[in-house]
């Protein structure tokens, strides 16, 4: 049994995909989603029939419910975020072309990584976004008590904004969270948490939930302190 007791905050769904397999390599969980996806209005003629072009997905989920509605679709074996899919040789097969024109579908104001890169390859880069990731209600120290309570001793976040979404909940408690372990899912979420603060943040080399197990069983459990 592992001394890893780790809060996700990931959406309700996600987090409790990715404690089973936790739970299953003894290592304690407790849930508190930080992103809650609210839909975005689209015009009427906006996005209802995919274009049977190319599709690269970040994660395998959305590639294959691409695929099973015969699209093509490529994604990243080897982790689940931009960076992955930036180093796909196909992706740059695809763009090998005069002045390509690439479709971002995204959240709003995700994937600004994604975006920048592939402009800076000389694509035109547009946007459909689908949603925005807001913070669910919480009192003030729902947070604290969370951990305290719970006597948790690691915190996971998804995104970039998964963590600002901790940082803005944490409020006045931050200084003391931020000595927490942190587990993020690429070197660029790595980079914001440092700047914010954290003191130790450990990259999963993606967002899946083997990403984090395997990142969980090759760090080291802090040593207790009083919260």
């Amino acid at each position: 049994m592992s001394e890893w007791r780790l809060l996700l905050t990931r959406s309700r769904e996600d987090s409790l995909a990715v404690a089973e397999l936790l739970h299953a390599a003894g290592v304690a969980t407790s849930c508190l989603p930080l992103l809650e996806l609210e839909p975005v209005v689209l015009e009427a003629a906006a996005g209802l029939t995919p274009p049977t072009v190319h599709w690269f997905t970040v994660g395998e989920a959305t590639g294959r419910i691409l695929t099973a509605r015969g699209l093509q679709a490529t994604w990243p074996a080897d982790g689940d975020d931009s960076e992955a899919l930036l180093a796909l040789p196909a992706l740059h097969q695809a763009l090998a072309g005069v002045r390509p024109r690439v479709l971002i579908v995204r959240g709003v104001g995700g994937r600004e990584l994604l975006a920048e890169r592939l402009a800076g390859q000389g694509a035109s880069v547009d946007y459909l976004e689908l949603y925005r990731r807001c913070l669910p209600h919480y009192s003030d120290t729902a947070l604290a008590e969370r951990v305290i309570g719970e006597r948790l001793n690691g915190l996971v976040v998804s995104s970039g904004q998964g963590l600002e979404h901790l940082q803005r909940l944490a409020g006045a408690d931050w200084p003391r969270l931020s000595r927490m372990p942190l587990f993020v899912p690429s070197p660029r979420v790595a980079q914001q948490a440092r700047e914010a603060g954290a003191r130790q943040v450990v990259e999963c080399r993606g967002a899946s939930a083997a990403a984090l197990l395997a990142a969980v069983q090759r760090t080291a459990v802090p040593a207790l302190t009083g919260h």
